[in-house]
This record gives structure tokens, C-alpha cells and sequence, in this order.
């Protein structure tokens, strides 16, 4: 029934039509692959001296502070999100279908807003703390007050924007499991509570371990968060070898300890992935009733459920714009214009260049299945276990390289300065977006594209259509929703991506994100909250496309 496409692209017209896609997919693919190269080839040319500074100096520091936020997020994320899911997916409470929707909405947070957020409250100067000592009548050094910049508050202001990931994909897995075996359970004598330690958590775990891996590798990728709280980890130490001791050995040896860290993740995710198969959708003999709960039972589940919402939505958005009508920041000015019209122009370009590229990667796969493009599609992946920091130093190196020989070798031909051509361009940090994110485009696109049959395309064949002409025809159209999801995933990301832009961003173009970090800094917190309030107020559309298919789970 289900025929591959093969046979029909033979013809030498269709040749030529498939060379085009096939030539951008492995381009966006060699792409993605330079970072990685460039930073171990910078890493390992850089002399051993370096290396030995690193490991009596920082490097352990760096290490241990990594391993313990990774460790916290880890249990943080798996204890919020797959509780919740839980109570939302197989209970039934007051409220539930309210806040099944409204788990997912910490994700629009950038995990840095929040740090900003809580510090103005939490911090000494703060007004829970400033209460406290009216109340009491303490003075400075009178009590004890838990530190909100410490490795803990970055942690938990990371677990806050994260655990949607575990989340979603355990409340996907939960919804698929067959009610029979959970049945089963509870006619052996079970409770609901030992039925679901003992059955539908382990059924799930694939899907839970594959999001923990997520959140781990966005912890690990975060700087903001741990810049302003003053957490020394991989992210921070590559920013400040980079831009403030000026030592671009170091820095790229610290990339090179964060990606084989990262790239060790990206393969436990996908051999998580693959062993994914503990049940059959298709093959569910019962699904179960709900479980109605009353009483305290309820009022645990409706608290459980909604300190997450609370604490990682609705009150930093109430701060955050409390904050922003006290400070004098002024979106309508020319100079915050500006910050709003460079976001735009960079999260735009790139998400169409992003989007693009996930095309004529998934694409190529799809009609030239092969080594190649199996090969072309896992590089292009890559990207999203690569931290923003990690990318810019390894596109910045070898372009930097080229840009200084071509200058010399134009000087000394024609005695002409040729400057940076490359280097500090726009065009560059575009490209970091494009490796950063396209695996989130990449997955948008695949996903929809499973609804493609490849009859469509045999009969777009037979009908002497070309293969750039069966995508712009037949797929296109069809793909229109995943295509539009996936332009707005990318749009969101790249509004709140902060180490390339700070490390790669051209001489005096500055977003909304920069301009939030430096406010920050310089702890002028009232001004930061009102770009950051913006960038939140744009990652609420992707998230509100999340909720609706959120909301359609059953």
C-alpha cells in the first residue's frame, strides 16, 4: 500500500529539482557541525598551559557548581511535572481543566525575567524582607532570610520556567497509556497510589526522562540566570574569559568541557527516545475513568497544581509590571523602538532562515533516505544540546581567522583595508540562531509532516510534478499549521536567547534582552522589568497554541 518515493526520481528533471534541497539541507548541516569543530580545534591549538590554569583554578569550581544546579533543576522539574501531570490527566478535581491549560504557561518565562522578578521581592531591600524587619523590629543583622542569589534561587527560578517540559511530554505519555494495566493494578489490591508507583510511572518513563534531559540541557545552556545571581558554572565562565579576561584559548576550552557535556545528554536523550516503546496507542483496550477526588484530597491536588502557576506566572508578571510603572523607562521612545525594532529584524530573519532550513533538511530526508541525509538530519540537531555561549565562541573563531587573512592578504595586494566583513555582522549571529534552534524547527516540521502519505507524493510525481514542485503544492499547504508553530517557537526562542546575542551581537544593536541583563546588572531591576515584560508578552503565543493542543489531549 505505502510505496517509497524512489522509483519516481530517476527522471533528470526531478534530479534537478531535488540538487537545490539537497544542497541547502547539507550546507545548514555543515553549519550547525562548525561551532563544534572550530571549538575543539581552538581548544586543542591552544597549548596545554592554559589547560593547566583552568584545572588549578576554575575548573573545578566550574564543574561541581554545574553538576549541583543540573541536579537540583533534574529533581525539581521531575517532582513538579509528573505530579502534576498525574493529578491533571488521571484525576478529576475542582479546577483541573483550568489548570491543565495554565501548567504550560511558565514556559513563555525566560528563566532570567523571574530572577529579576523574586530579587526585587525576596532581595534585603526587597518587600518581604523590608515587612519582616517593620514587623519584628529588626534590624539588619537581626534574623536569618534565605539568600534568592544563590545557587538554590537559580535553581528554583530555573525549575519554575522548566518543569513544562517534563510536563508536557509526561501528560502526552500518561494520556497514551492503556487503562487495562492501571485496572489491573487496583483489582490486585493496589491503591491508586501504589498502582501508580508500580505501573503508570514506569510506563511513562521514557517520555519523563526525555524531558528531564530537555530541561538539563537548557540549565546547562543558561546564563542570565546564573550571571546575575553570581553563579560560577560553564555558561558564566565562557563569558568571562571570553569578554573580560580577553583569553580566547580559555574560553574556548571551557566550551569544549560544556559541549562534551552537552553532546553526552543529546545521546542519552535519544537512546531514551528509542527504547520509547512500551505501549501501542493504537491497541488501548480501556481508557480509564478518572478518579474523583473530594475533600482534603482535592485541596492537595488544587495546590500542588497551582503553586507552580503561581510562583512561575502570575505573580513575576504582577511584579514585573508593578516594578515597570515605578521606573522611567519609556516604550515609546526612540531608544526602546530601537531595542523592539532590532528583536523583531533578528527574531524574524531568523526564524524564516530557521524554518527554512528545517524545510530542505526534513525534506531531503524524506526523498533521499540514506546515510547522507541521516547523517544531515542528526547534525542539524545537535544544535538544541549546544548552549548559545558554546555556538557564538565557535562561529566567532574561525570567522574572526578569516576575516583577519582577508584584511592581510588586501593590504598587501592592494593596500586596502577590508575591516570585518564577517565577523560582528548580523548575519552571523543569525547563523548562531539558526544552529541553536533548528532542531525545535526541525521537529515542528517532522511532526507534521507524518500526515504527508507517500501516495501524495507518487501522485504528485505521476502528474509530472518536480520535487520542489510536490513541496510547494502539496506539502506546503498541508504542513501550513506546523510550519506556522514552528515560526513562532523560533520567534519566542531567539527573543529570549542571551549569551550569543551578548557575545556575537553587532557594534551598538542591542534587543530587549540585552537591554533587561544590563539593566539588571547596573540593579536598576524597575527598568529591567519593562523589557523584559514584552519579551514575556511575546512568548505567550506559541505557549497559547501549546494550551489549545494541551487543552485537546483527550
Amino acid at each position: 500500500m505505502t510505496s517509497t518515493t524512489e522509483p519516481a526520481l530517476r527522471p533528470t528533471k526531478s534530479r534537478d529539482g531535488l540538487r537545490g534541497l539537497s544542497v541547502i539541507a547539507i550546507f545548514a548541516a555543515a553549519v550547525c557541525a562548525l561551532p563544534m569543530i572550530a571549538v575543539g580545534l581552538a581548544a586543542f591549538g591552544g597549548g596545554t598551559d592554559t589547560v593547566r590554569h583552568l584545572v588549578d583554578t576554575v575548573l573545578g569550581e566550574y564543574t561541581r557548581t554545574t553538576l549541583a544546579l543540573v541536579l537540583l533543576v533534574s529533581l525539581g522539574t521531575f517532582c513538579i511535572g509528573v505530579g502534576a501531570a498525574w493529578l491533571v490527566t488521571m484525576t478529576r478535581f475542582t479546577g483541573a481543566r483550568l489548570l491543565e491549560v495554565a501548567l504550560v504557561l511558565p514556559l513563555a518565562f525566560p528563566a532570567y525575567v523571574l530572577a529579576y522578578a523574586y530579587t526585587n521581592v525576596l532581595d534585603h531591600p526587597g518587600i518581604v524582607q523590608t515587612t519582616l524587619r517593620d514587623v519584628m523590629g529588626w534590624g539588619p543583622r537581626d534574623y536569618w532570610f534565605p539568600d534568592i542569589r544563590s545557587l538554590g534561587g537559580a535553581a528554583l527560578m530555573l525549575t519554575l520556567v522548566l518543569y513544562p517540559y517534563v510536563y508536557l511530554l509526561a501528560r502526552a505519555a500518561f494520556l497514551q497509556q492503556s487503562g487495562t494495566t492501571f485496572l489491573a493494578a487496583r483489582a490486585l489490591g493496589k491503591s491508586p497510589w501504589a498502582a501508580f508507583f508500580k505501573v503508570s510511572l514506569p510506563l511513562a518513563r521514557p517520555a519523563i526522562a526525555a524531558g528531564v534531559l530537555l530541561a538539563v540541557m537548557e540549565t546547562i545552556a543558561d546564563f542570565g540566570t546564573v550571571a546575575y545571581f553570581g553563579v560560577q558554572t560553564f555558561a558564566t565562565g565562557i563569558y568571562t574569559a571570553w569578554f573580560s579576561l580577553f583569553d580566547r584559548t580559555g574560553a574556548a576550552q571551557l566550551a569544549l568541557c560544556l559541549l562534551s557535556f552537552a553532546l553526552l545528554l543529546a545521546m542519552l536523550e535519544r537512546m531514551q527516545r528509542g527504547r520509547a516503546k512500551y505501549h501501542d496507542p493504537a491497541r488501548q483496550a480501556q481508557q480509564m475513568a478518572p478518579i474523583e477526588l473530594t475533600g482534603w484530597n482535592a485541596i492537595f491536588a488544587q495546590v500542588l497544581c497551582g503553586v507552580p502557576v503561581l510562583f512561575g506566572a502570575v505573580l513575576p508578571v504582577f511584579v514585573l509590571f508593578s516594578m515597570g510603572l515605578g521606573s522611567e523607562q519609556n516604550l515609546l521612545s526612540p531608544r526602546y523602538l530601537g531595542f523592539i525594532r532590532n528583536s523583531l529584524t533578528l527574531a524574524g530573519i531568523a526564524a524564516v532562515v530557521t524554518v527554512s532550513a528545517a524545510v530542505a533538511v526534513g525534506f531531503f530526508q524524506r526523498l533521499r533516505p540514506g546515510r547522507v541525509s541521516r547523517s544531515t538530519g542528526y547534525i542539524a540537531r545537535l544544535g538544541y544540546a549546544v548552549p548559545g555561549g558554546v555556538i557564538a565562541v565557535g562561529l566567532m573563531v574561525p570567522f574572526a581567522m578569516f576575516d583577519n587573512a582577508l584584511d592581510a592578504w588586501m593590504r598587501t595586494t592592494f593596500d586596502i583595508s577590508t575591516g570585518l566583513l564577517v565577523t560582528g555582522s548580523i548575519w552571523l549571529l543569525i547563523a548562531a540562531y539558526m544552529v541553536r534552534f533548528l532542531a525545535a524547527a526541525l521537529g515542528a516540521y517532522e511532526g507534521g509532516q507524518a500526515m504527508v502519505h507517500a501516495n501524495m507524493d507518487a501522485a504528485a510525481r505521476s502528474l509530472g510534478q518536480t520535487p520542489v514542485g510536490t513541496l510547494r503544492r502539496v506539502h506546503l499547504p498541508i504542513l501550513a499549521p506546523s510550519l506556522l508553530t514552528a515560526l513562532l517557537i523560533v520567534f519566542v526562542d531567539v527573543m529570549k536567547e542571551l549569551p550569543a546575542t551578548l557575545i556575537m551581537r553587532p557594534f551598538n544593536f542591542d534587543t530587549l534582552a540585552v537591554q533587561a541583563y544590563r539593566l539588571a546588572s547596573d540593579e536598576r531591576l524597575d527598568g529591567a522589568a519593562v523589557p523584559s515584560l514584552v519579551i514575556v508578552a511575546m512568548g505567550l503565543l506559541p505557549v497559547i497554541l501549546i494550551c489549545r493542543q494541551v487543552g485537546r489531549g483527550k
